[in-house]
């Protein structure tokens, strides 16, 4: 018996010390399990700590939204040391004018620094989309020069836009009215020597590349991808109206038919009511088109070039295209300013008509702030590698009433003629901007002369 006992306590035993032994090594795993996640936790605390340092403090290695010699060329080089000429050739106006519109924009565009991160100066932006509606150059190049990522070029270029036309857009670009309307036609009349105009209208195609879809609403009657801007100027080459967006396939008399102007002006909208006369009769305001656009009594354009056309009707042609002349130099100075007009431009399909109207809004507040044009500019756009179609409506869609206003001005310039003595080279008016003269034109001013 004594056998048995001592072997069921040894049993006993064994089974005792097994089962502490066991449970000394399942506490060791839990004890090394709790461990592995405690130390997990902290390697990811002190990666996120480290994060949030690199976001925070000045590092000299390269971070994602910044490169160190780019911010020192925008900051010591652009802020301190570009003269006035390089302001006027990298951001197409002057110092001032540069400050002047960061401070119009800056209820749009200010931004806050945070904990993680310093918001992009206001200053920096508005210098990043003016780089890029001026040269077109791509993103990947204005990244690398103003130390940003390609992401936040896009964005500056989208924003600034916006806001250029949510906020100056009332200030620059605003169809005159009241006392305003008999300005325009008085400084009309003085420099281009045309009477009771308010305005000169024409469209300007400007290329895109190959959309991803529509490619044929985009495709011109030339055989290239384009954007249609039509614009209206007064006397001093200033965009007063503008409709930007249409594919390059619609005609000039759709998007004017489909425009508010369009509207306005048969509504008697661009002329004081009573209407002002001349030569004793009422007449409304006019705008002066091109072949491209119907014969209203509100929208005049040349007559058609034949040989039975009287001595009158084609002084009246001379003086058209010559008044003409204003809205072909206004947009041959848009595309030499902001050159995202001139060159194919590669932006998405919904940025081009607001990055269009911002471009014709900076031309007027560049033009109102008397900021210097270099005539070089002409130059590198002179050379269009898409030339820009050229259409011509038919004339059984113009207004048969409105030949009576085309007629009034033909009796109108045959009795400036007559009252100068004859002398039609004095009676022209002075072209302020003689390189911009055009073999239309010059053409027109051969014939007058031989009818003289």
């Amino acid at each position: 018996m004594s056998s048995e006992e001592s072997a069921r306590h040894l049993k006993s035993l064994l089974i005792h010390l097994l089962r502490q032994r066991r449970e000394e090594i399942n506490n060791a795993l839990v004890q090394r399990r709790n461990e592995i996640h405690r130390r997990i936790r902290h390697r990811k605390f002190l990666l996120q700590r480290m994060k949030r340092m690199r976001m925070i403090a000045p590092s000299t290695h390269t971070r994602p939204w910044t490169i160190t010699e780019s911010t020192d060329w925008w900051e010591r080089v652009v802020m301190k040391e570009f003269q006035p000429r390089d302001w006027l050739e990298k951001f197409r106006m002057s110092k001032d004018t540069f400050f002047l519109l960061c401070n119009k924009l800056e209820p749009r565009l200010a931004r806050m620094n945070t904990n993680f991160r310093q918001a992009l100066p206001l200053e920096k932006r508005v210098a990043v989309a003016l780089w890029r509606l001026a040269t077109n150059v791509e993103y990947r190049t204005i990244s690398v020069l103003f130390g940003v990522g390609c992401s936040t070029v896009g964005q500056c270029v989208r924003e600034v836009c916006h806001a250029i036309v949510l906020l100056l857009k009332p200030l620059y670009l605003q169809q005159p009215s009241g006392q305003e309307l008999d300005e325009t036609v008085r400084l009309f009349s003085m420099r281009w020597g045309f009477p009771h105009c308010v305005g000169v209208i024409d469209s300007l195609h400007i290329p895109i590349i190959t959309p991803p879809n529509k490619t044929t609403h985009c495709w011109n009657s030339n055989g290239w991808h384009s954007v249609v801007l039509q614009g209206v100027v007064n006397g001093l080459g200033q965009f007063w109206d503008v409709c930007a967006g249409f594919p390059g396939s619609t005609e000039d008399v759709t998007i004017l038919q489909n425009s508010t102007l369009w509207t306005t002006a048969s509504e008697g909208g661009l002329s004081p009511q009573p209407p002002r006369n001349v030569m004793g009769q009422p007449l409304s305001y006019l705008l002066l088109g091109d072949a491209a656009y119907p014969l209203q009594s509100w929208l005049l354009k040349c007559y058609p070039e034949s040989a039975q056309l009287t001595p009158r009707q084609r002084r009246f042609n001379y003086h058209l295209r010559h008044a003409h002349s204003v809205i072909e130099n206004a947009f041959q100075r848009l595309k030499a300013r902001w050159q995202c007009l001139h060159k194919r431009n590669d932006c998405r399909l919904d940025l081009v008509p607001t990055m269009i109207l911002a471009c014709c809004i900076l031309h007027n507040m560049c033009e109102v702030h008397g900021d210097t044009f270099i005539e070089e500019w002409v130059e590198e756009v002179s050379q269009a590698e898409c030339l820009q179609p050229n259409d011509t409506l038919p004339s059984y869609m113009d207004d048969p009433t409105a030949e009576r206003v085309r007629s009034l001005l033909c009796d109108y310039f045959h009795q400036q003629q007559q009252q100068d003595g004859g002398h039609a080279a004095e009676s022209m008016p002075y072209r302020p901007i003689a390189s911009f003269l055009n073999s239309a034109e010059t053409t027109a001013a051969a014939e007058l002369l031989t009818l003289l």
